[in-house]
């Protein structure tokens, strides 16, 4: 019997497995796991599967398989429902933690306000960024851990599922590419993100967040804290030499796999 917890940061949905004390799926099955139990038709449907383990040297190690079993360097919103999990299971405790993921370690300050756990991270943005053209529109690709290529429209009613794809799959992006669009308005942002590895459209997507809120800062769009508005809610960002992410997570049920 294998437990799992359903989790979601901004409607960003993931399957949690917790291998804190001992390793539940195989390596070599992690990412056949995800792609059974991530379809949301014949499995418990997620955007990915989290994998909670141990690290040597940091206070956790994070690991994200995508609903198509490709694994991926880490996740914003993956980094929330895995820090309010481990509060819950005891795992770490509030203040300055540190996970470990492909991306490198993320350092992430905790507190707790108004019964919610919320997570404050470190996100590890480039210092440079690219500009192409592509299908017609002016792309700014930037890594935050994960590639992410950021475009700015005038209207966020798009055919996204239809446009993004011929970017993600560009061979200007060598390891493919998240595609974010994004209405700058009063100063803040609404962004729409198609991510690799999904596939699709997601409510959120934390990292794409960030480096929407990173590139529009640099291009003098928006200040240095940033109100980021995503199909799954709200998310905060902070720009000084560094790239704050600011956000939560829920945790949805518990549930066992026979």
């Amino acid at each position: 019997m294998i437990l799992f917890t359903k989790l979601h940061g901004n409607g960003n949905d993931f399957i949690l497995i917790d291998e804190y004390d001992q390793e539940v799926i195989p390596e070599a099955e992690k990412s056949a796991f995800a792609k059974i139990f991530c379809n949301r038709r014949c499995g418990i449907g997620a955007d990915g599967v989290l994998f909670v383990s141990r690290s040597r040297h940091a206070n956790l190690r994070m690991r994200i398989f995508n609903s198509d079993g490709s694994e991926a360097e880490m996740c914003g919103n993956g980094l929330f429902c895995v820090v309010k999990y481990s509060i819950e299971a005891g795992h770490i405790v509030l203040g300055e933690i540190k996970i470990e993921t492909l991306a490198g370690d993320i350092k992430s300050e905790v507190r707790k306000q108004a019964k919610e756990i919320w997570a404050k991270l470190d996100m590890p943005v480039s210092e440079a960024f690219s500009e192409f053209e592509l299908s017609d529109f002016e792309v700014f690709a930037l890594d935050v851990g994960v590639p992410h290529a950021v475009i700015f429209v005038d209207d966020l009613d798009l055919p996204i599922s239809e446009i993004a794809p011929k970017i993600r799959f560009d061979p200007v992006f060598p390891r493919g590419t998240n595609v974010n669009f994004v209405l700058v308005e009063h100063g803040d942002l609404k962004i729409r993100t198609y991510e690799r590895g999904v596939e699709d459209e997601t409510l959120s997507c934390g990292t794409g967040v960030a480096a929407c809120a990173a590139i529009a800062n640099r291009l003098g769009k928006v200040g240095d804290k940033v109100n980021v508005q995503t199909k799954g809610g709200l998310l905060r960002v902070y720009i000084n030499d560094n790239v704050f992410l600011e956000g939560t997570a829920e945790i949805v049920y518990g549930g066992a796999i026979r």
